[in-house]
């Protein structure tokens, strides 16, 4: 749709309460699985973070990678084995996790943000002692569970300009090195960084009141009205570990966390600087 200047200049004064409200403020972007395939998408991401980042947002970007993980170990002639969807790790696995999210995907990511005009710096959770974790389940294997997060090196660099893109690997004081559940990695780096928002980047609308319609989409929740959807079963599914990170983060006093559609061009802009929103909205209460 062609545009004049004077809608242009409309659509700018339209997102300027919005960069006021989140200008010098820290926002945690969670970007990963199917949300990251599609490469006309990434490009688009990639361009948005860096508008944010250009307006004064401080952006963090915590990013999973497990499709490209699969895709490895079936390069190498290793079966992918789940878990209660958490996957089983053992020492070759690890190997891999690590070439391809701290690695491969993490680098790209820099490398496009780059390329975009920002400027973007790769950490993962083993560099300068950002997370450190701890086995999860012997069955498991190299899988681990967050500990601690030392916020310093991501502020750090958001203090210098910087994007950090951070892959979520982390390691105990032994040094034995584990893959880290990106959404739990990302709500534990969002309250340690008390941001003003989590965003959680996904390949669904949001929360749907009935997972087959997307027409359902419930656009905010309260804790405790999340609280009661998980008791009547609304919460269901891989949707459960996603919400409970939601959950936690508010606790840990993220003041606000979202889940949308990373299919949707675009959407990270449309759900911080529009009145449409993209997806579902979290907060500790909402007050009318």
């Amino acid at each position: 749709m062609d545009m004049s200047n004077a809608q242009r200049a409309q659509v700018l004064v339209e997102a300027l309460p919005y960069i006021q409200k989140y200008y010098g403020k820290t926002i945690v972007v969670k970007y990963g699985g199917n949300a990251m395939i599609n490469d006309e998408l990434k490009h688009d991401v990639m361009r948005d973070m860096v508008l944010l980042n250009l307006i004064g947002v401080r952006v963090v970007l915590v990013h999973g990678g497990g499709p490209e993980i699969s895709a490895m170990l079936k390069r190498v002639g290793k079966q992918s084995q789940f878990v209660d969807g958490l996957r089983v790790t053992d020492e070759e696995t690890s190997e891999i996790v690590q070439m391809v999210l701290a690695g491969k995907i993490n680098k790209s990511l820099v490398a496009k943000l780059d390329n975009l005009g920002g400027r973007a710096m790769g950490i993962c959770g083993m560099d300068g002692g950002l997370i450190e974790a701890r086995q999860i389940d012997e069955r498991l294997g190299y899988v681990g569970e967050i500990v601690r997060v030392n916020p310093t090196p991501i502020s750090d660099l958001l203090e210098k300009g910087y994007i950090p893109v951070v892959s979520t690997i982390g390691c105990d004081a032994s040094g034995h090195v584990y893959n880290i559940n990106a959404d739990t990695a990302a709500a534990s780096v969002a309250s340690a960084l008390h941001a003003e928002c989590l965003i959680s980047m996904t390949d669904t609308p949001g929360l749907l009141r009935d997972a087959s319609d997307p027409s359902s989409l419930i656009r905010r929740l309260s804790l405790q009205q999340m609280e009661r959807l998980k008791e009547d079963g609304i919460i269901s599914g891989g949707m459960i570990p996603k919400i409970d990170c939601c959950i936690r983060a508010i606790r840990e006093g993220v003041r606000k966390v979202f889940i949308i559609d990373g299919r949707v061009p675009h959407a990270l802009l449309i759900e911080l600087l529009t009145d449409e929103g993209a997806g579902t909205l979290f907060k500790k209460e909402f007050t009318k």
